[in-house]
């Protein structure tokens, strides 16, 4: 018979896999996620909470404080303009109420040990995962044989008339009738860029992807549950 603590963490895995997929699925469509979404997270996190209290309880009841902190800690992130955008706070938030803590089903995680709330385990799991992006896009260059430096860690090559249709930036941008690089400026009007490589009888850009923090987000919230607190392991080889 499955222990109540296990079946529970079962249902938080499921539950944020089913929700994050969708928001991932339509952030890649529409760069939107709905609301609802992380409302639904949300109530079924509380439940679950609710539920714990009332069969198996807490070991320590007052790390459910980092529920408020950390939920403080990304609204702070947010305002400064350090995280990526509003859906990405609301999942965040979202997550720390359904996975306050470090999950346990069987022998997952791998590594164990993490004293850290499993929401923030989630948010460094992600960012650790989204620094592999510049690594993966290099090597598709390579396949490509588009091996400009640095272009080739931030972007690829794409059509124009391709770009124009795609979720993506110019990474460079005439200027003085030379292309130059441009990594994601405050101001960038990617119309007039194209315009501008048209006059140039330029027919192929190189683009950077706007990448989902979605994805990242899915991506290390599964590896929260099967490997564990990634950073905290590699911290752990040196401590």
């Amino acid at each position: 018979m499955i222990e109540t603590a296990t079946l529970l963490d079962v249902v938080r895995f499921i539950v944020g896999v089913i929700i994050l997929s969708y928001a991932s699925y339509t952030d890649i469509k529409t760069r939107r996620a709905s609301d609802i979404l992380w409302i639904i997270m949300s109530v079924i996190g509380a439940i679950l909470l609710l539920i714990q209290y009332l069969t198996i309880g807490f070991e320590n009841i007052m790390i459910l404080i980092f529920i408020p902190i950390m939920i403080g800690f990304v609204y702070l992130l947010f305002q400064m303009r350090l995280l990526f955008g509003g859906a990405d706070a609301k999942a965040i938030m979202a997550i720390t109420i359904l996975l306050p803590l470090q999950p346990t089903i069987y022998h997952f995680p791998i590594w164990e040990g993490s004293f850290m709330p499993a929401s923030w385990t989630v948010f460094v799991n992600s960012l650790i995962i989204f620094l592999f992006i510049p690594i993966f896009l290099l090597i598709y260059n390579l396949t490509q044989r588009n091996i400009k430096l640095p272009h080739a860690l931030l972007g690829y090559k794409m059509k124009l008339q391709k770009a124009k249709e795609k979720f993506v930036w110019p990474l460079e941008k005439i200027q003085d009738g030379k292309t130059k690089l441009i990594i994601r400026p405050k101001e960038f009007d990617t119309k007039e860029e194209y315009n501008e490589f048209e006059k140039q009888g330029i027919t192929e850009i190189w683009v950077t992807p706007k990448i989902p923090f979605m994805i990242p987000l899915l991506l290390g919230f599964i590896c929260t549950f099967i490997f564990g607190d990634i950073l905290y392991t590699i911290m752990s080889l040196f401590i």
